[in-house]
């Protein structure tokens, strides 16, 4: 028998749940068949078979919370399947609305590949039933050219490129009910309660206040406007305002350090360098990764790993790396058409700069009422290390820099 337990999972992170068995006792496995997901409160993490076999026991069920190295199930090997096996899809509904309408004929076929079609994972079946994409045009990456989850979501991604980068999908979290009941019920995720314990944990250890300024668009969109196609054609990259406002948040943390540090018990640490969280929407909940390094970086390069990290995002295949190590975040709910906000502090980080809809106001300019397209900021911060003169300085600054991007060009 070979033991398959739960593996290293990332820094700091000690514990997941079971969030979705693809394998049933009995079920023939080759290797590098996923048998089952973990979830932690940033990754999936997709366990694989390390030799070819029958998978002879399940030790925890869906829903179980494991820790590292704990055993998840015993592996037959070189054992073959009973002959029952084939009826086991029937057995599937343990896990509820989702395996089971995947079961027609229409998509039983990859399920029961001929000896020339590429293997696909039962989790990537299920992903791509939900989103209706073709399994011949999707490239598996998995050992021996397995398909799997995350290249489904790619396929599916390179499908949907008119929709926003860090908009979620469309698709309702919670599905209606279609016996007509009034409520739905529906337990947690793993990574959907660390989210809340972080954001809980945020509001009680810090001191949050929110100050707030107003940034006249109209320069760095005519610049962006101007720049964007010869960037794309020259660079390959879509200049969006992301990356402005990235240069111009760094070049305002140098200027103001105490908004880029953290307390650690009594003593307050500098960050000589800027790691920049963006906040990202994916159908498994927010995430954060961040841009390594951002205050060394120039505006296309800014803009080249947003577009990675967005895209990992999407696809599921963001690493522990992507998602630690950040000193300050921001945050755009003007994607969402969001005109004014209080961010939550990405503790423990002290500082977090939102960013809001770009609408079209009435401003004085000169003694004249003018139209201007105006976008509200915020910066929500931790009073206990940054007072209000720190906060509303930095806050200036970045309004300065992005009425003026040329001065962005002076570091």
């Amino acid at each position: 028998m070979t033991a398959i337990k739960v593996p290293q999972l990332g820094e700091s992170i000690v514990e997941a749940t079971v969030s979705r068995w693809l394998k049933h006792e009995g079920d023939a496995v080759a290797e590098g068949d996923n048998l089952v997901e973990l979830e932690t409160d940033k990754i999936t993490v997709e366990v694989p078979a390390l030799a070819s076999g029958v998978l002879k026991k399940r030790a925890v069920n869906e829903g179980d919370v494991v820790t590292v190295d704990q055993l998840l199930g015993e592996l037959e090997e070189g054992a073959s399947a009973a002959a029952k096996a084939p009826a086991a899809a029937p057995a599937a509904s343990k896990p509820a609305t989702t395996a089971a309408p995947a079961a027609p004929a229409a998509s039983a076929a990859p399920s029961a590949p001929s000896s020339g079609q590429a293997k696909v994972s039962p989790a990537a079946q299920r992903v791509a039933a939900e989103q209706k994409v073709d399994l011949a045009t999707v490239q598996g990456t998995g050992r021996g050219g397995v398909i799997s989850k995350p290249d489904v979501i790619e396929q599916s991604a390179k499908a949907a490129t008119s929709a926003p980068p860090a908009v979620a999908p469309s698709r309702p979290v919670v599905v209606a009910a279609s016996d007509g009941a009034r409520e739905t019920r529906e337990k947690m995720t793993t990574r959907r309660k660390r989210i809340a314990e972080n954001l809980l944990l945020s509001q009680q250890n810090t001191a949050h206040l929110t100050t707030f300024n107003e940034v006249d668009m109209s320069a760095v969109s005519a610049l962006r406007e101007r720049m964007k196609e010869k960037v794309e054609k020259e660079h390959g990259v879509k200049l969006s305002f992301m990356p402005f406002f990235v240069k111009a948040a760094t070049m305002a943390l140098k200027a103001y350090p105490v908004v880029n540090a953290s307390i650690d018990g009594d003593a307050i640490v500098y960050h000589h360098y800027v790691n920049m969280g963006i906040a990202v929407a994916s159908d498994a909940g927010l995430v954060v990764p961040n841009v390594k390094d951002a205050d060394r970086k120039g505006m296309l390069d800014v803009s080249r790993d947003i577009a990675a990290l967005v895209k990992k995002a999407r696809e599921a295949k963001l690493s522990m790396d992507d998602l630690t190590g950040g000193t300050f975040t921001i945050t755009n709910g003007g994607v969402f058409g969001s005109l004014v906000s209080t961010p939550i502090i990405n503790y423990p980080q002290s500082g977090i700069l939102g960013l809001h809809k770009t609408q079209d106001r009435p401003i004085a300019v000169n003694g004249q009422v003018v139209i201007r397209p105006m976008m509200y900021i915020a910066l929500s911060y931790d009073h206990r290390i940054i007072d209000g003169q720190q906060a509303v300085l930095f806050l200036v600054r970045v309004k300065e820099l992005m009425e003026d991007p040329a001065a962005m060009l002076v570091d």
